[in-house]
């Protein structure tokens, strides 16, 4: 029996195309603004110029001035993300697809930080930090009926960040830093096997070439190391009133790695007994794919006014319409695989304040706007993304002169996810249950 290479396109379209697409997180896209617990306290209003927070040597390097002698700084982020699909799903036919609804989508997983600042005798500070701005970690069950969009979802990024500052004046400094940053994805779905074989007329006649009759597997894997830079600078024009612009770079990688096929047996002999085109298709082996960070322009002011009060504003404007296409090629006979996103630039705006209680303790709270990248059209249940607001409160306890612990908690809430997506002849149509709650710990110690 021959099977057609209408098929054989097909099968590649359905099997691995978006298979890369990336999966929810609690920040626009898959971008992890995690860095610092005393800036999430604050939804991250004024981060990048708020007084001894040394995650500054990503946020904005040219605040490292403002620094005296070494500080160390420790952090721990803490998101637990729940997604729950309250929608339903239709095949090729037009009937249910099978399955459950995939469960509690969302996981638990800690961000760590750490970031160390020098302060030399000429007035040069320089800074180094280790930090993941984009991550996510989701898991529906492996047979709910969104199972040909998405299972699992395990993308890590960790950046090494080396920073340099100098003062131009009393009231300007200037920062740049280079990036060397570290990718690690795995993905995974489900492959509609019955539903390929009952799409070429040859091989319909076939027991098995039914709708959601023969599941098979795909998950790609992939790694690579890019680099990229950021530079900032921040203005004081009074001691009560700062002003920082950073830009970090985009970074691109060229992941590179292997996809493993789960193919039904019977499946399986079919492709192999239909001739040599045929019997190349679904073999694991070696994939590439190209991916693009975005790149970040912020805008940040604090302004104190008096000892104990101060009010922090942050704009931040993320570029992630360079993440125009996911293109996977193959080792082998297999042609490319291309998942469009059709994503938007994305504006993040908060507002926050800061109150000292007293010498030991200092309390500070935020709220925040943060835009979705994606639209309806290209959503998937990889990404049940929407526009979500930010409720942060934190504390900083000042233990001794030279040793600070900070606390932090954030409630996100998104609008109204939900997704409207077809691929394979698969239909999914529904509403997201979901939000996300950080909780946040610090330890910064000077000498």
């Amino acid at each position: 029996m021959r099977i057609s290479p209408v098929l054989q396109a097909s099968a590649l379209a359905v099997g691995i195309a978006g298979v890369l697409a990336l999966a929810p997180v609690h920040a626009s896209g898959f971008q992890l603004k995690e860095n610092s617990v005393k800036g999430l306290g604050a939804a991250f209003a004024g981060s990048g110029v708020n007084e001894g927070d040394a995650s500054v040597v990503v946020n904005n390097p040219a605040s490292m001035t403002r620094f005296e002698g070494t500080t160390v700084q420790t952090d721990l982020s803490v998101i637990d993300l729940s997604y729950e699909f309250k929608g339903s799903g239709t095949d090729v036919l037009g009937r249910p697809l099978t399955g459950g609804n995939g469960g509690d989508a969302g996981d638990v997983t800690p961000i760590p930080a750490f970031s160390v600042i020098h302060k030399l005798d000429n007035g040069v500070a320089l800074g180094a930090m280790v930090s993941a701005p984009f991550g996510l970690k989701t898991e529906y069950d492996r047979d709910w009926q969104g199972r040909y969009f998405a299972d699992t979802s395990d993308v890590k990024i960790v950046n090494l960040t080396l920073s340099a500052a100098l003062d131009l004046t009393d009231h300007v400094s200037v920062g740049i830093g280079a990036v060397y940053s570290k990718a690690d994805v795995t993905l995974s779905k489900s492959v509609d096997f019955g539903t390929l074989l009952f799409s070429n007329p040859a091989t319909r006649p076939l027991p098995f070439a039914i709708p959601q009759a023969r599941d098979g597997h795909a998950e790609v894997e992939g790694d690579d190391t890019g680099f990229g830079w950021i530079a900032g600078v921040t203005v004081r024009p009074t001691d009560a009133f700062s002003l920082g612009v950073s830009y970090q770079s985009e970074i691109d990688y060229e992941l590179r790695g292997s996809v493993d096929w789960d193919v039904p047996a019977d499946v399986r002999g079919l492709f192999d007994n239909s001739g040599l085109p045929t019997s190349a298709l679904f073999r694991d082996g070696g994939a590439s794919a190209r991916l693009t960070t975005p790149s970040t322009l912020a805008v940040v002011a604090r302004y104190d006014f008096n000892d104990r009060f101060a009010m922090m504003a942050n704009w931040t404007r993320t570029n992630w319409s360079s993440l125009r296409e996911v293109r996977i090629e193959f080792d082998g006979p297999d042609p490319d695989s291309v998942e469009p996103f059709g994503w938007q630039d994305t504006t993040f705006v908060s507002l926050g304040a800061e109150y000292r209680l007293n010498d030991a303790w200092t309390l500070r709270g935020g709220v925040a706007h943060d835009e979705t990248p994606t639209s309806i059209e290209h959503r998937t249940p990889r990404l049940p993304d929407d526009d979500r607001r930010w409720y942060s409160i934190g504390a900083t306890w000042n233990v001794s002169d030279s040793f600070d612990l900070d606390f932090a908690f954030t409630h996100l809430k998104p609008k109204d996810p939900k997704v409207d997506f077809s691929s394979g002849g698969s239909t999914i149509t529904g509403p997201y249950d979901g939000d996300a709650n950080l909780f946040g710990i610090s330890a910064q110690y000077r000498f």
